[in-house]
């Protein structure tokens, strides 16, 4: 059976996507974003009645997107050093890289960071600028040059005595979960999601602890391994929530 995205803002870059393009409605952003969380609203949008700062119930801002001129909404998955999704300015790239996600809207110069905040969600909407970005053949080729190349490494470094279950990933990666996209989303975009998150789910693994790590020279051996598949996940997974990169339906 599909999951959920494991991202807010992967979530909510397919859902709004497919609502802005006419292959969702707002109860399906609703079902899909929101999930079992008690609410999600947006802060920082002007006009509509709500002074600036003051936040608005997701489904009252999806009109407000589509207004603003949003054709699609993309997916930014930043970390230290690697701003990938990400094209300023620097008071939005800061915001997403805090936040380690965020949301760009097509057409619309604007960005969504997600904040957890009690049981909901708060999406700060702040100005936001276009960005370079890998299309799915791209990102899919990097992703399975990272894969190969931190296998190597890894199995050099005897992976399978320090962390098994990494190993044991590595040798099965064709079977992977399945993620619950909307309609609409290319089923090249589906599938690398799914790669994608596998990969990255092999390096949290993997960086859960370091097991029999004797030397902070093999822990760093070890992490330098893993930082090219982590990098190459995240670009995936921002490729297969980018529609602005798909190709034409």
């Amino acid at each position: 059976m599909p999951t959920p995205l494991p991202h807010d803002a992967a979530r909510m870059a397919w859902w709004l996507s497919a609502w802005l393009r006419g292959d969702a409605g707002p109860d399906d952003v609703l079902d899909h974003v929101v999930g079992d969380d008690a609410a999600h609203d947006v802060a920082g949008l002007d006009g509509g009645g709500a002074a600036a700062g003051e936040s608005v119930p997701l489904v009252l801002a999806l009109g407000r997107f589509r207004a603003a001129g949003a054709r699609s909404a993309g997916l930014a998955l930043p970390a230290p050093g690697d701003p990938v999704g990400l094209g300023g300015p620097r008071a939005f790239n800061a915001a997403a890289l805090d936040a380690g996600e965020a949301v760009v809207l097509e057409g619309a110069d604007l960005g969504l960071v997600p904040y957890r905040a009690g049981a909901g969600v708060v999406w700060q909407a702040l100005p936001a600028a276009r960005r370079p970005l890998a299309d799915l053949g791209e990102a899919n080729r990097g992703l399975r040059a990272g894969l190969s190349q931190s296998a190597d490494v890894l199995a050099a470094l005897d992976v399978a005595r320090w962390r098994p279950e990494v190993a044991d990933e590595l040798m099965d990666l064709r079977h992977r979960a399945t993620y619950d996209a909307p309609a609409g989303t290319p089923p090249r975009a589906v599938e690398l999601a799914g790669r994608a998150l596998q990969a990255i789910g092999i390096v949290e693994l993997a960086l859960e602890d370091h097991g029999g790590a004797a030397t902070a020279q093999e822990i760093m051996r070890r992490e330098d391994a893993l930082r090219p598949l982590d990098a190459a996940g995240r670009r995936a997974l921002v490729a297969a929530c980018s529609p602005e990169v798909w190709p034409p339906a």
